[in-house]
Parts: C-alpha cells; structure tokens; sequence
C-alpha cells in the first residue's frame, strides 16, 4: 500500500467539500482504492481478537464496543491479518494523513491550535466492532481530541442506517467542551452519514460537534469502522506565552 494509498486517500480527502453545518464535516463515498477495501475485509478479524474498549482505553460507558489497536503488537490475530493492519498502521500513522486532515480543515483549527501554547499533535487509530444494542448519545468528544475521523467497513449496504448521526441541542445556548454524552430527546437529530461501503466521515471537534449512533435495533449486528483521531498534548508544565506558531505536530 504504502506511499501510493496514501496519495489516494489524500485525493478523496482533499476534493471533499467541507459541509460547514452544524459543524464542519467532510463525507467521502469510495475512500480506499477498490482492491484494497476488498483486501480489508478479508482481513477483518474474528471477534474473537477484539478487546472491549474499557481496556484498551481509559473510557467508560461502552460496553457495546471492542477494538484493536493497529498500533500494538496485535497478538490475537493472524500473522496475514497481522502483516495488513500493520501496513495500514503505517499509512495511517505515519505523519502524512494527519498533514493532510490538518490543511484540509486549517481555517476551521487554527484558532483553536493558536491558543494552546506549547501544545503538540499526535494521532491513534483503532479497529472498531460494535455490537446489537449499540448506541451513543450526543456528544462532543473529548477535549484532547482536533479531528475524528470514521472510516466505515460494512460489506454491503444492508447497514446503511446505522451510520453516525449529528445533532443540534434544542436549547441553543448548549455548548459542551467535551466529556459527558446527553440524552437524545435534548436534541434535534439533522442528519445521519450513510453507514456504506467504503466511505468516510470526518469533522472538527468543538463545543457544538455533538454526534452519536442512534439506538441499534436490528438483531445480530456487528458494525465495523475504521477510527481515526488527531490529538492535542499539552505539557505536564505551562510555558510562557509565545507566538501563535509555535504550535508543533508529534
């Protein structure tokens, strides 16, 4: 895959129109080269090899949702399904996707980024099965995170409503730095991205960013994503003010 793909994703990335409402978002229909995503989900683990969340990551209230951290030794998977998700990794994590996501959504983050004085950027992903009976209120995400980004695995599109839905509060003043998920009837449901085949939803977090997964109904699901997040790091000690370009990527 290699350096090729990642000039492909950038294609998709880069052409998709920002969608500045309710909050800025990009949704890309046909991300991965079609040989590749055939290549994914041939490579899409036993359930078996998948962790709940809560022990991979310091997060609670996601009993529904196991992971596998690509950028682990990934020991509960086979050696072929191993050798792809590390090439994936590699893409994915190896600086030029985030550059990417960073021009691609400049305008929306700068301000943000201008304020945080000695901050450094870093991003994860994570191999995603979520489970009948998911479900997700609205919310911002957390306060570390820049820019959420979801590939969606699905083979086909018989899930094709159960992708990621945004919100508006109903009380217009409602703003969220991050944290907490609220109660769907606090809120107004304005879109819901397809959960198809090979496409992606990508946007800027910030305090009106709110986005969940309705309630899953259908019996025996199992919905896959791909997920990937560009992080802010502070440092444990506080630097005095500098220029707003200090802000550095790691």
């Amino acid at each position: 895959m290699g350096e090729n793909l990642a000039r492909q994703l950038a294609y998709g990335i880069f052409n998709a129109p920002i969608r500045p409402f309710p909050y800025p978002h990009i949704y890309v229909e046909n991300i991965f080269p079609k040989e590749v995503y055939a290549r994914l989900q041939e490579n899409i683990p036993h359930p078996d090899a998948m962790i709940p969340i809560e022990q991979a990551r310091s997060v609670r209230g996601y009993k529904e949702r196991f992971v596998l951290d690509i950028s682990s030794p990934m020991e509960t998977v086979t050696d072929e399904q191993r050798a792809f998700w590390r090439e994936m990794r590699d893409v994915l994590l190896g600086g030029g996707i985030r550059n990417v996501f960073l021009n691609k959504f400049k305008a929306q983050i700068q301000e943000r980024l201008s304020q945080m004085v000695g901050a450094a950027l870093y991003d994860e992903s994570l191999l995603v099965e979520d489970i009948t009976r998911y479900a997700l209120g609205p919310h911002t995400d957390a306060p570390p995170k820049v820019i959420t980004v979801l590939f969606y695995l699905p083979p086909d599109n018989s899930q094709i409503h159960l992708g990621t839905s945004l919100y508006m509060p109903k009380d217009p003043a409602r703003r969220c730095p991050g944290g907490p998920h609220y109660k769907f009837d606090e809120f107004d449901r304005v879109a819901t991205m397809p959960f198809a085949p090979n496409s992606m939803f990508a946007f800027v977090k910030n305090d009106l960013s709110f986005h969940g997964v309705e309630p899953v109904t259908d019996p025996d699901v199992k919905r896959w994503l791909l997920l990937y997040d560009i992080r802010v790091r502070m440092p444990a000690v506080q630097p005095a003010p500098v220029a707003p370009d200090t802000v550095t990527t790691a």
